[in-house]
C-alpha cells in the first residue's frame, strides 16, 4: 500500500517544462547550467541541501560544526514508501534517487583551544551585539577584523582568454629581468594589456603586500596571541571552511573559463605568495623565478646554475627528445638522478615543482608537470596559483549567478524522487519532485551523489582523506604573516601517499585575524585521521603536549586549535556505462577529485554541454554594447531629455551584472 503525495501548494508550484534540469549545485553542475543558460536554454537548478556547493561547499565556523553534526549523526534510510509510483504511467518507469548522501565518512572533531566559558560564546552576526563577558583580547579582535580592507586582490575582469600575460620563466610578470621583480611581497606587478582579436584588453595591476598598509609585519620570535574557543566562535563568521582543497592554475582551463564568460566579475583572487618543500623535518621556501633562484642563500652557485639549467629545459622539453627518450618509460625521479642533480635540488622539483609522485609517476608526466608549473608562472605573480578570497564555494555560486542572470530558476532544499523514463524511447522525460509535482525536460544532469545504490552497484569509488585546521601561527613564519602557502608532504614509507597541505591567511578572507587556516589532503588508504595524522604531527603541536621544535629551526610548532577528518568520496573517472541502466539523456557529474586543480571539472562540464548541445559554443562572452537588439522596430528609443540628471541605466548584459554585484561581499 503505497501513501498519497500532497499537491504542492501554489507558492510551491515550478513551472513544469524546461529544457534542462540541473541536480546538485557543486561546481561541474554549475557551469553546465551557467552553459545552458547563456545559450538560451530554459533551466530548472536544484539541490536538497539547504546551501550551495554540494561538496564544493563553503561554511562559517557555525556552518562547519552543524555540517559535522549532520555527518556524524546522519543515519540512513532502509525502505521508503515511494509514493510517486502512482505518478508513473503504463508506458513509464522511474528511477529513484538516493535522499542519503554517502559522499562523507568518518567525521572527527576536535578542539584543543581553552574552552573557558564556551557555553556563553554565540557567533557575532550582521549586527555585532558584544556581552560583557566578551575579554579585551576578543573585543580587539571584532574591532580589527571589520575594519579590515580588501587591497590585495586580484581582478580578473576584462582580461582576455587569450592573453599571454607575463612571459614564462625565467622572465617577471611585465617581461622585466626578474631580478628586479624579487620577492612578491611589497611589490605592484603590472601586466600591461596586449591587443587580442582587434580589442586592447584591460590592465591588470597586482598589488603585493606593502609593508605599511595591508600586511601586519610580525617579529618572528613574537609569542602568537592566545586564542580561545570562544572567540573563534564569536568571530565564525570571518571563516570560509572549504570541504575540498584546491588552487587555480593562472593558465588553466577554470582561469581561460571564467574570463571568457566574463564569470570572474563576480570573483576577487589571492595570489599563492610561497611554495615550501618539506626535508630532513624542515620546512623551507622553493625558489620559483629567477630572482628567487639566485638570492636564496641555502642553494650554492652550482646548484642555482644546474636548477636555472633544468628548469629552462623544461619549458620546451618537446624540441629536445634525445635528452629523455631513453628514459620516457622509468619513473620521473631516476631520470631526475640521471640530470646531475643534487638530492636537495631533485626533491625540490619532484615534490614541489612538478608535485608527481615519486612511486608511479613517469619521466614523461613528470616532464609535463613542471612544464605546466612553469608555463603559470608570471601571469598574476611568482608562483603559478591564485586562490578565491572568501574559499572554493564561491567558484560554483559565481556560475550559479550567471545562470540566474540568464534566466535560471533556482530551488534550494528542493529533493528529487525520481526520474521518469519512457519504456519506448529508454529516455527520460521528466522528474517527480517531492512535491510529487511533475517537471518535464529534455535533457537531465544528476550530481553522482543523488543516484541510489543499485543504480552505482558496479561503480567502484575511490576516497579522499581530508582534514581541516585552524593554527595560531605559520608553518613557516617570515616577516610577513600574510601568506599563501602550499607544501607537499613527500610519504615516509613507500605505498604511502604524498600529502598536499595547503595554508591561508586571514587576508584571504578564511579565517579570523591571528588564526590560519590549514587544508591537508591525500589519497586515502584508511581513515582520514589514520592517514593525515602522522603528517599533522610533524608540523604542528596542541600544545597539551611537551613543545617540540623543528630540526635546525628555534622556532615553535604552530599549535593546533581546531580539527576536523573526514573521508570524501571521489567520483572522478567513473564512466557513465557503469551506472546501470541510465537514460542516455541523463548525464552524471562527478564530485571533488583529489588534484590540486580544477581541470576534471570543468573539462567535465564542458563535454556534458556539448553532448547535449553540440552546435552551440560554451560558455560565450557576454555581448557587446552594439550587438544588443531592442523591442520593436529595433532602433534605440531616444531620451526625452526632461531630466538630464537622471541616472543612466545599464544598457548591456554585463552592466546590469556590474550593478548587481555592488555591495558587501560578505552578504
Amino acid at each position: 500500500m503505497t501513501a498519497s503525495l500532497p499537491p504542492p501548494k501554489m507558492a510551491d508550484r515550478l513551472p513544469s517544462e524546461f529544457d534542462v534540469v540541473v541536480i546538485g549545485t557543486g561546481l561541474p553542475e554549475s557551469i553546465i547550467a551557467a552553459a545552458c543558460s547563456r545559450s538560451g536554454q530554459r533551466v530548472l537548478h536544484l539541490d536538497s541541501r539547504a546551501y550551495y556547493g554540494g561538496n564544493w561547499a563553503s561554511f562559517s565556523f557555525s556552518g562547519i560544526l552543524s555540517w559535522i553534526k549532520d555527518n556524524q549523526e546522519k543515519t540512513y534510510t532502509c525502505e521508503e514508501i515511494e509514493a510517486w509510483k502512482e505518478l508513473i504511467l503504463e508506458n513509464e518507469e522511474g528511477i529513484p534517487l538516493s535522499k542519503d548522501d554517502k559522499t562523507i565518512l568518518n567525521v572527527e572533531e576536535f578542539c584543543y583551544a581553552s574552552q573557558d566559558s564556551v557555553e556563553d560564546a554565540e557567533e557575532v552576526g550582521a549586527l555585532p551585539k558584544l556581552s560583557a563577558s566578551v575579554t579585551p583580547a576578543a573585543s580587539e579582535v571584532v574591532e580589527e577584523a571589520c575594519t579590515t580592507t580588501d587591497e590585495e586582490h586580484i581582478s580578473l575582469e576584462g582580461q582576455s582568454s587569450g592573453d599571454k600575460g607575463g612571459e614564462h620563466f625565467p622572465e617577471s610578470p611585465a617581461g622585466n629581468s626578474a631580478e628586479c621583480a624579487g620577492d612578491s611581497d611589497g611589490v605592484e606587478v603590472t601586466s600591461v594589456g596586449e591587443e587580442h582579436n582587434g580589442n586592447i584588453t584591460s590592465d591588470l595591476s597586482v598589488s603585493g603586500i606593502e609593508n605599511n598598509e595591508s600586511a601586519s609585519i610580525t617579529d618572528a620570535t613574537a609569542e602568537p596571541k592566545q586564542i580561545t574557543y570562544p572567540q573563534i566562535v564569536k568571530e565564525g563568521r570571518r571563516f570560509n571552511i572549504d570541504l575540498t582543497s584546491k588552487l587555480l592554475y593562472s593558465r588553466g582551463p577554470l582561469i581561460d573559463l571564467l574570463i571568457k564568460s566574463n564569470v570572474s566579475r563576480y570573483a576577487e583572487f589571492k595570489n599563492v605568495t610561497r611554495i615550501l618543500a618539506f626535508r630532513d623535518g624542515r620546512v623551507e621556501q622553493v625558489p620559483c623565478s629567477r630572482a628567487d633562484v639566485f638570492n636564496r642563500k641555502q642553494l650554492t652557485m652550482v646548484e642555482k646554475r644546474m636548477l636555472m639549467r633544468f628548469l629552462t629545459f623544461c619549458l620546451d622539453y618537446e624540441e629536445h627528445p634525445d635528452e629523455y627518450q631513453a628514459q620516457k618509460d622509468y619513473l620521473f625521479s631516476n631520470y631526475l638522478k640521471t640530470q646531475k642533480l643534487t638530492p636537495n635540488l631533485q626533491h625540490f622539483i619532484l615534490h614541489s615543482i612538478a608535485m608527481v609522485s615519486e612511486a608511479d609517476s613517469s619521466t614523461i608526466d613528470g616532464l609535463k608537470a613542471t612544464q605546466k608549473f612553469l608555463q603559470c608562472l608570471g601571469r598574476y605573480g611568482n608562483t603559478p596559483f591564485l586562490f578565491p578570497l572568501y574559499g572554493q564555494g564561491e567558484i560554483p555560486q559565481c556560475f550559479c549567478r550567471m545562470c540566474a542572470v540568464f534566466g535560471g530558476i533556482y530551488c534550494l532544499h528542493h529533493s528529487v524522487q525520481c526520474l521518469v523514463v519512457d519504456k519506448e524511447t529508454r529516455r527520460c522525460k521528466a522528474i517527480i519532485d517531492h512535491f510529487g509535482q511533475r517537471i518535464n525536460a529534455n535533457y537531465f544532469v544528476v550530481e553522482d551523489s543523488y543516484l541510489s545504490e543499485k543504480t552505482c552497484r558496479n561503480v567502484c569509488y575511490r576516497q579522499i582523506s581530508r582534514a581541516i585546521l585552524i593554527t595560531d601561527r605559520s608553518i613557516l613564519k617570515t616577516d610577513s604573516d600574510q601568506q599563501v602557502s602550499i607544501l607537499t608532504v613527500p610519504p615516509v614509507d613507500p605505498g604511502q601517499p604524498a600529502v598536499c597541505v595547503i595554508e591561508l591567511c586571514s587576508s584571504a578572507k578564511t579565517c579570523m585575524k591571528d588564526t590560519y587556516l590549514v587544508h591537508l589532503t591525500c589519497s586515502s588508504i584508511k581513515t582520514a585521521k589514520e592517514d593525515l595524522e602522522p603528517v599533522v604531527w610533524q608540523l604542528f603541536t596542541t600544545g597539551t603536549e611537551t613543545e617540540s621544535k623543528n630540526t635546525g629551526n628555534d622556532a615553535q610548532k604552530p599549535q593546533i586549535l581546531w580539527s576536523v577528518y573526514f573521508n570524501m568520496r571521489d567520483s572522478s573517472g567513473v564512466d557513465k556505462t557503469s551506472y546501470d541502466s541510465l537514460p542516455s539523456n541523463v548525464h552524471v557529474c562527478s564530485g571533488p577529485d583529489g588534484a590540486l586543480g580544477n581541470d576534471c571539472a570543468v573539462r567535465q562540464a564542458e563535454a556534458i554541454f556539448q553532448a547535449m548541445f553540440p552546435s552551440e559554443e560554451f560558455c560565450p562572452p557576454p555581448p557587446n554594447p552594439e550587438d544588443i537588439i531592442y523591442d520593436g522596430d529595433g532602433t534605440q528609443p531616444e531620451d526625452p531629455g526632461f531630466n538630464s540628471e537622471s541616472e543612466a541605466k545599464p544598457e548591456t548584459l554585463s552592466e546590469m551584472c556590474s550593478e548587481e554585484t555592488e555591495g558587501n561581499p560578505e552578504a
